[in-house]
């Protein structure tokens, strides 16, 4: 990650202070309340930080960025996992080797921002996590866990890799299509997204309730679709919307072209994937 600032960006609700999203980039999401047309007060918490921080003589960088954490932090963690802390994942010699991620983690002896992040990004999409503390979450910031030990820390670390890496669209995974878009036609969206003009009709009509194995089409008008969309991935809440939904909304009379097309398809991808992995996080004991 080393020369990679990758900002954690938490949104807090106008005038209530209310934990609502969070979103990770590459750069700082300035545009973001705009774009989604919000009143969040924005919060970004960058992995590196350029300015001067008090554990800056503890944790000295070459590129003279500083970790954006504190010293006290660290030194927890390091306690809870018996792991070391490597600022700079590109250190020389075996240490490089002992934290190569080919490695399984049982061998490995040092965490790095990125791991840091990681394990803060899965504790963060934990749906148990949210409940737990969802009152605090009402009037203040998050407060991450520290890890029990080193196996959860890894354990969460890789499931909120993989999530970080869906979100900044860097695992080809999401390129694997589960969808497809059968027929020919204008490509403009003309449907309304309502229950007289819905957008997502289950293949099986048959089916009453609505369960997570739901399959079915995303109609865009009443010719064309994108067929075999999950339920879970339409529905799916993420940054305080339901993305499936808003992208088609807000291109309505537009008419879309062929990289919208496959676009879109990441997007229910990336969606499902998301909340696999988060389900996958839900099984792991985070708190003691």
């Amino acid at each position: 990650m080393k020369g990679i600032n990758v900002i954690l960006s938490i949104f807090m609700a106008h005038n209530t202070f209310n934990w609502q999203h969070l979103i990770v980039s590459k750069t700082i999401p300035v545009n973001y309340v705009e774009q989604w047309k919000t009143k969040d007060i924005l919060y970004p918490f960058p992995t590196y930080s350029n300015s001067t921080m008090d554990y800056q003589d503890s944790y000295k960088e070459s590129s003279n960025q500083t970790l954006d954490t504190s010293t006290t932090i660290i030194k927890q963690v390091e306690k809870n996992t018996g792991l070391s802390f490597l600022p700079d994942e590109k250190a020389e010699g075996n240490v490089c080797f002992i934290n190569s991620p080919e490695l399984r983690d049982d061998y490995k002896t040092f965490f790095t921002p990125a791991d840091l992040l990681d394990y803060i990004y899965a504790v963060l999409h934990s749906s148990t996590y949210r409940k737990k503390h969802k009152e605090f979450l009402k009037i203040d910031f998050s407060r991450v866990p520290y890890p029990k030990d080193s196996k959860t820390f890894w354990q969460l670390v890789q499931l909120g890799k993989k999530i970080r890496k869906i979100h900044l669209q860097e695992w080809p995974l999401v390129e694997e299509y589960t969808t497809s878009y059968p027929k020919d036609g204008s490509n403009i969206i003309t449907r309304e997204f309502t229950k007289t003009s819905p957008g997502f009709e289950p293949n099986d009509s048959s089916v009453k309730e609505k369960t997570k194995e739901i399959i079915g089409k995303v109609w865009i008008n009443d010719a064309q679709y994108f067929d075999q969309v999950p339920l879970i991935a339409w529905e799916f809440h993420m940054s305080g919307n339901r993305p499936a939904q808003k992208w088609l909304k807000d291109r309505k009379g537009r008419t879309l072209s062929h990289d919208d097309i496959l676009h879109y398809q990441k997007i229910i991808v990336a969606l499902t994937k998301t909340y696999q992995l988060t389900r996958k996080i839900d099984a792991i004991e985070i708190e003691e």
